[in-house]
């Protein structure tokens, strides 16, 4: 046999798999997520064919042909209560997040040496490890995680850069992304001085 007549295998082509840009799932799947209305809203505006094929009038009658009038109604009811649950959730994590505060602690540990610590920056879902090595790398410092008296868990960077980390947050360098410049206060703290 020569090697014109083999012919070349034809290379498989993967699947593309689209999904949804609310909820993640592929669109023929948002129906059991808790955002439909937000999803549906989303494929019509983005691919308006993939609409027609799942949520248009024709195809969600042969979805619930089968289905008797009650259970037509109670599927209704039971996703319109999930899109609610789903929200007020979704709302109330929101307003947590902005109610909470991120403090910002200069603690003097002797005579001249100083401590910062930055608590409260896990309700703005960040990462402090991730935001204690950034710390670390940028002042040249020693920074760690550490539980403080209230067994919450703080940023210890050593040094007095109260000022220099506010700066960052406000900025919102690095990991410090998200975190809104109203909600950090900066708190002095000085060590009590033995009674003489």
């Amino acid at each position: 046999m020569s090697s014109s007549d083999q012919q070349e295998p034809q290379a498989v082509r993967p699947i593309e798999v689209l999904y949804c840009q609310i909820c993640t799932f592929p669109p023929e799947y948002c129906e059991f997520g808790s955002s439909l209305t937000r999803c549906k809203e989303w494929l019509q505006g983005a691919h308006s064919q993939l609409f027609e094929k799942y949520y248009s009038d024709e195809a969600l009658q042969s979805k619930i042909g089968t289905l008797s009038l009650e259970a037509q109604a109670k599927l209704e009811k039971d996703t319109a209560k999930k899109e609610a649950k789903a929200e007020a959730k979704a709302d109330a994590a929101h307003k947590k997040k902005m109610a909470s505060q991120v403090s910002i602690k200069r603690i003097e540990r002797n005579k001249r040496k100083h401590v910062t610590a930055i608590h409260g920056l896990e309700a703005f879902d960040i990462d402090l490890k991730k935001a204690a090595k950034f710390l670390a790398q940028k002042f040249a410092t020693g920074a760690s995680v550490t539980k403080n008296a209230q067994g919450l868990d703080e940023i210890v960077v050593q040094g007095d850069v109260s000022d220099d980390v506010l700066e960052l947050i406000e900025g919102g360098a690095g990991p410090l992304k998200g975190v809104p410049a109203e909600n950090v206060v900066i708190v002095e703290e000085k060590k009590k001085k033995a009674a003489e």
